[in-house]
C-alpha cells in the first residue's frame, strides 16, 4: 500500500498516542511491547524535564514517534546527553524521512536545554537501522556492549576487581536457597539484600570514594528509575561489617502479558574500595543472576567504557562477551 503524507508534523506525545505508539512499534518488532512503553510514558509525565517524547503525525494520524530520556553522568560523560530508547514509523509511510523530521525537532527542543549528544544502541544486523544511524550522523560510541546467558554458572569467584563505573520497602526476594553452589558460595562470603530507597546514603558514599565527587543527583534518578520505571525489581546491595558495602543496579522490564523480557540490564556495580578482594563484586553478580534465573530472563546485558579495563575484565572473566549491539553516539 502507497499511502500519502502530505505534510508530516512533530508534536509531544500524549497518554492518548499510548495504543498507537505500541501499534507502530509492534508492527516494526513483531512483538507488543505494551509494559515498556507503559512505563516510560508514566514516567514521563511525571517529570516531563526528564524526558523528550516526539510524535510525528499526519493529520490526526500518529505515524511515528521518538522517545529519549535526559541522563546525567553515565556512559563515560560528565555533561547531560539524552539517550534513545525507542524510534518507529508506520511500515506503510517508512522512507518518506519521517524519522529524520522527528530527529531533526528533537535537535531542537535538546538544545533548548542545553544537551548536545545523543546515545543510542542497534543490533549489528538490523541493516535499514544501521543506515539510519548513519544518515542522522550517528558514530560508534567509545564502549562496549557485553552479554551472557543467564543460566551459566560463574566461571570463577577468585578475587573482585574495581569496579569504577557507572527498590521500595517489602520488595520481593526472587532468589531461591541452594538453586546453584556458586550461588550458596558467594552468600556464605557476602550478605546481599534488595535494594531499598533508605540506601541511598550509602550508594553516593561508595560512589564519591570511587569518583572523588558528589553525584547525589545522579543517584536520585537512577532510584526513581529503580522504583518506577523497571518492571521487576532485582537491583541490590551487599553488606559486610553491619554496612553496605557495595551495590548493583539492573532493570527487567514486562513485555507482552505481563511477561519478563529476555534480556537484563546491568547498569552499575559498585564496591567500596576498602572491601575490595572480599569477593563482593562476585557475590552481588551471583545473586542477580539466580535471581534473574528464577525470572527465566534468558540474557544480561552491560555496558562498558572503553577505559575501564579493570571492569572490562571482570565481566570477562564472569563469561560476558561481546553483544550484538552496537553502542553510537551523536554530536549536534
Amino acid at each position: 500500500m502507497n499511502t500519502r503524507l502530505a505534510k508530516p508534523t512533530t508534536r509531544p506525545l500524549a497518554a492518548a498516542d499510548l495504543e498507537r505508539v505500541i501499534a507502530i512499534d509492534a508492527a516494526y518488532t513483531g512483538r507488543s511491547r505494551q509494559g515498556f512503553f507503559e512505563k516510560r510514558l508514566e514516567a514521563a509525565l511525571r517529570a516531563p524535564k526528564d524526558y523528550v517524547y516526539l510524535g510525528c503525525a499526519d493529520g490526526a494520524t500518529l505515524q511515528g514517534f521518538l522517545l529519549a530520556r535526559l541522563v546525567e553522568g553515565e556512559y563515560g560523560v560528565s555533561e547531560p546527553l539524552a539517550a534513545l530508547d525507542a524510534i518507529g514509523v508506520d511500515p506503510q509511510v517508512q522512507h518518506r524521512g519521517l524519522g529524520q523530521t522527528m530527529l531533526g525537532a528533537m535537535d531542537g527542543l535538546l538544545r533548548h536545554k542545553g544537551v548536545r549528544q545523543m546515545v543510542t544502541q542497534a543490533d549489528w544486523r538490523n541493516h535499514s537501522m544501521l543506515t539510519f544511524f548513519e544518515r542522522a550522523g550517528f558514530q560508534l560510541a567509545p564502549r562496549y556492549i557485553l552479554e551472557r546467558d543467564v543460566g551459566r554458572t560463574l566461571a570463577s569467584e577468585t578475587g573482585d576487581e574495581q569496579t569504577d563505573t557507572d527498590e521500595a520497602p517489602a520488595e520481593i526476594d526472587y532468589s531461591t536457597s541452594g538453586a546453584f553452589d556458586y550461588i550458596q558460595l558467594a552468600r556464605d562470603r557476602v550478605g546481599c539484600r534488595s535494594l531499598r530507597a533508605d540506601d541511598f546514603d550509602a550508594l553516593v558514599r561508595i560512589d564519591r570514594k570511587i569518583l572523588g565527587r558528589d553525584r547525589s543527583d545522579y543517584y536520585q534518578r537512577k532510584l526513581a528509575e529503580v522504583f518506577e520505571l523497571s518492571g521487576i525489581r532485582v537491583s541490590m546491595v551487599a553488606e559486610l561489617d553491619d554496612h553496605v558495602v557495595g551495590f548493583i543496579m539492573a532493570r527487567v522490564d514486562f513485555g507482552e502479558f505481563a511477561r519478563t523480557e529476555p534480556v537484563a540490564v546491568l547498569d552499575i556495580i559498585d564496591v567500596d574500595p576498602g572491601y575490595q578482594h572480599r569477593h563482593v563484586a562476585t557475590a552481588l553478580l551471583a545473586q542477580l543472576l539466580a535471581n534473574l534465573t528464577t525470572l527465566r530472563v534468558d540474557r544480561i546485558r552491560t555496558s562498558v567504557e572503553t577505559g575501564a579495563q579493570a571492569l572490562f575484565a571482570f565481566f570477562v572473566r564472569n563469561g560476558f562477551t561481546p553483544s550484538q549491539q552496537i553502542p553510537f553516539i551523536r554530536t549536534f
